[in-house]
């Protein structure tokens, strides 16, 4: 059907909206400075995740696993006017560059960056969520989702990355943190409290909309 995976992110890039400067560069410096860059949302799924968020137009939004920001700034171009965006890392080391992207941001008021674990963190945030994004650690995102369920409202979203893990859900044979990303998918199809579907972009996005 497809010559290859990297024709067709091309040509998906090709022809949805471009990124921005600041998204290039954060882009760009991830690739040069990190050693796990592949774990940057990148341009495509970027553009998804705006989209999203655009859609429904949120005055809310959790993010947790901020990694370097790109995904933080793309969910952001959905919020209200006086809306705010709360991000959670784990990662310290990053905390001074990825503020500075955010500071030559436009939302640079309206991201509240929290550095610690997101178990801990999340029950000191007040109010629920319009829009929660999961992208941190694959073995403790069931954890994450039922803490946050209860506190996104109805017609909200909860998006979680990565449920398709490179492919290793389809292994006869999947190892330990493989088997907790297939319990976290077998367990969402069965929730009666969203309505859910996995897009088949890059490493899998599980898109759940409260009821």
């Amino acid at each position: 059907m497809f010559q290859n995976e990297e024709q067709v992110n091309t040509y998906l890039e090709a022809h949805s909206d471009e990124e921005s400067s600041l998204l290039k560069r954060i882009n760009r410096e991830t690739y040069l400075k990190e050693t796990m860059p592949h774990m940057l949302s990148g341009h495509y799924q970027g553009r998804v995740l705006a989209m999203l968020s655009k859609m429904i137009n949120p005055n809310r939004i959790l993010e947790i696993g901020t990694f370097t920001g790109y995904a933080t700034l793309c969910l952001a171009e959905g919020l209200q006017d006086g809306g705010f965006l709360d991000t959670i890392d784990i990662n310290e080391e990053q905390e001074e560059r990825v503020l500075s992207y955010f500071e030559a941001s436009s939302y640079r008021e309206c991201i509240r960056y929290h550095i610690g674990d997101a178990v801990e963190v999340i029950p000191t945030l007040e109010g629920d969520f319009d829009l929660v994004f999961i992208d941190a650690d694959k073995k403790r995102n069931l954890v994450y989702y039922e803490m946050l369920i209860d506190r996104v409202r109805k017609g909200g979203l909860i998006l979680v990355d990565n449920v398709l893990w490179k492919g290793k859900v389809f292994n006869d044979n999947p190892d330990n943190q493989t088997k907790k990303v297939m319990e976290l998918n077998d367990t969402l199809a069965k929730d009666v409290r969203v309505e859910k579907l996995i897009l088949p972009i890059r490493d899998g996005l599980f898109v759940l909309r409260k009821k």
